[in-house]
């Protein structure tokens, strides 16, 4: 069985393994070390990656007590000896969170009364979902501020085995889900849990523990978080963009909320206006083609310059409401266009766009009364336009 370092101090980052086995399988090499460091997925934890020799360890998994090391190339024969180093920084990155998600459910247990029911370990965040329908933001800042009490009274972590008898006496979070020895991870004063995962010595390590948001998921909360280096890159990040954003609004940080909410509300009333005032443009702009399709006996048509689709919809429900004639309108900026009538027309729109779109590139579909089509220049949009309305006008005159 493979002997683990990790299990005896999750510190080694650098040893010498022979190479037991190796292996080929259906997803890649693995190798089977005498002795190894790297940490297999479990308990939440991500594996640990590194090399051993030249070769990268991309994925490290147990299996039947042995642990396997996937990696891109065979470093070397079976009872070779060489060197295996970790990737430091990802292996106490997880070791930071995994101690950090200990402390935060022990002290939600103590400060919510909420025992913690699943814990992930992603590559930005973590999160554990505990067992509270209901909360407040006071909570939530109480638990937060003893975590990190507890983070700056440097409290000893501990790691070691017991067995099955020993652990039984122990106060448990939890009743351990394994056979014969138990390892346990003990915070001074704080709790004792059966994990195999690695963490720091010491709470201080894993210098401050942010919470990000709390939300419900499944009728739990769910506290999304981070600790140690991660907790200071974010909070690097957000000084950095409260930072940028108080600079060009010209308003200190502190005032900020009540700014941006001044500036929604301004937009909320200028969009209103600009509303309103595109509610007579598009009047103004049907009045127009109403007599242009009566002079011509033709649909109501036009190509915009400055318009987007969207509006041209708006538009066409304005003239579709006026006239039984078909409405046609396009834009130039996006080369798009529309089709439309009220429902009297005796032809369906989307049958037409199916029929006549394909000798022009473009690409679109609709239904009885109403069409869109996207074309990848205003060259065939223009074209279609023209064949279109041609189509449309020879439909009217018979």
């Amino acid at each position: 069985m493979t002997h683990k370092l990790y299990e005896e101090s999750a510190y080694t980052r650098e040893w010498t393994s022979r190479i037991v086995e190796r292996l080929e399988r259906e997803r890649g090499l693995y190798v089977r070390l005498e002795k190894t460091a790297f940490y297999p997925e479990g308990g939440g934890q991500p594996s640990d990656t590194g090399s051993i020799g030249a070769a990268r360890v991309l994925d490290t998994i147990a299996e039947h007590g042995e642990v396997l090391h996937l990696v891109d190339a065979f470093p070397g024969e079976e009872g070779e000896a060489l060197t295996c180093r970790l990737d430091w920084d990802r292996r106490f990155d997880h070791m930071q969170q995994h101690s950090g998600q200990h402390l935060l459910s022990a002290t939600a247990l103590d400060v919510l009364g909420a025992p913690t029911l699943s814990f992930h370990l992603g590559e930005e965040y973590a999160t554990i979902d505990v067992d509270r329908a209901e909360w407040t933001e006071s909570e939530l800042e109480a638990l937060e501020l003893e975590v990190n009490a507890r983070i700056m009274r440097n409290l000893k972590i501990s790691s070691y085995e017991v067995s099955a008898g020993e652990a039984a006496k122990l106060p448990l979070v939890k009743a351990p889900s394994v056979e014969g020895d138990v390892r346990i991870v003990e915070i001074e004063d704080v709790e004792y849990n059966a994990c195999g995962g690695t963490h720091v010595a010491r709470t201080g390590e894993l210098g401050l523990l942010k919470l990000l948001r709390a939300e419900k998921q499944k009728g739990r909360l769910r506290l999304v978080f981070k600790t140690g280096f991660r907790a200071l890159a974010e909070f690097t990040l957000q000084t950095r963009v409260l930072g940028s954003l108080s600079a060009k609004l010209s308003t200190p940080k502190e005032e900020l909320p009540a700014r941006l909410d001044r500036m929604a509300e301004d937009d909320r009333r200028r969009q209103a206006e600009w509303n309103a005032l595109r509610l007579k443009l598009d009047a103004y702009a049907a009045d127009e083609l109403l007599e242009e399709a009566e002079r011509t006996g033709g649909a109501a048509a036009r190509l915009f310059d400055g318009r987007t689709i969207k509006d041209l919809i708006s538009l066409a429900h304005v003239l579709t409401a006026r006239t039984p004639k078909p409405v046609l309108l396009g834009s130039t900026d996006e080369f798009k266009l529309v089709l439309s009538h009220g429902g009297a027309a005796g032809f369906s729109c989307g049958a037409l766009f199916k029929e006549m779109l394909p000798a022009f590139g473009g690409r679109g579909g609709g239904s009885e009364t109403s069409a869109q089509a996207a074309f990848g220049s205003e060259a065939e949009l223009v074209a279609f336009y023209e064949a279109l309305k041609s189509r449309l006008a020879g439909s009217e005159r018979a």
